[in-house]
Order: C-alpha cells, then sequence, then structure tokens
C-alpha cells in the first residue's frame, strides 16, 4: 500500500513539471518560429546551453517516469500484469523512452 502511495505522488509530480515543461517548450518554439527563426538557427541557440540541456533532461526523465507508472497501472488493471518483474518491465520501458529523450537533448547541446 505504500508503494502505491509513493508512485500515485511521484505520477502528480511528474504531471505538475510534464505541464510546465510542455508550456515552455511550446511557447518557446511559436516565439522562436514566429520570430523568422530557422531551425539551424535554433539549433545553434540551444548548442552548448547547459541551461536547455537541464531542461530537456528534466522533460525527459519525467516523461518517461510518468508513462511507466501510467503503463503500470493500465497493465495491472487491464492486462493483469502485476508483480516484481511488471514492475521491473515497465521501469526498463519508462527509462529507455526517457534515455531516448536525454539523447536528443544531448544531441543539440552537442550540435
Amino acid at each position: 500500500m505504500r508503494g502505491q502511495v509513493h508512485l500515485w505522488a511521484a505520477q502528480r509530480v511528474t504531471a505538475a513539471l510534464l505541464a510546465v515543461a510542455v508550456l515552455v517548450h511550446l511557447v518557446t518554439i511559436l516565439l522562436a518560429v514566429r520570430g523568422g527563426l530557422t531551425a539551424g538557427e535554433i539549433i545553434g541557440r540551444l548548442s552548448g546551453s547547459e541551461t536547455w540541456l537541464l531542461f530537456y533532461a528534466v522533460f525527459a526523465l519525467s516523461a518517461g517516469l510518468h508513462a511507466a507508472i501510467g503503463l503500470r497501472n493500465v497493465g495491472a488493471e487491464w492486462l493483469g500484469l502485476r508483480g516484481r518483474r511488471a514492475d521491473l518491465a515497465w521501469l526498463g520501458v519508462g527509462l529507455l523512452t526517457a534515455l531516448f529523450g536525454i539523447r536528443a537533448a544531448w544531441g543539440l547541446y552537442a550540435a
């Protein structure tokens, strides 16, 4: 039961982080495009920025964890997938998803 409370709290915290991150991401894109910046110019501005790297790393980790917890709950309720193995599998899916996002953020940083 205690683990469920921690997962519930983590789901809510990651949802709040994602709400802010998506808003920042979309507003930034809209302002950049309206300002007439090209994709190359945007990448040039993001390149080497530790702030944007950290922002997108937190974004990716939040998305991966949030999705893993949600999929865990769906898998348990709809498919009957429960137990330690199922939990570890969903955690692996979430971490892999986060890794893809962090890899993309690193690509922008290192460009």
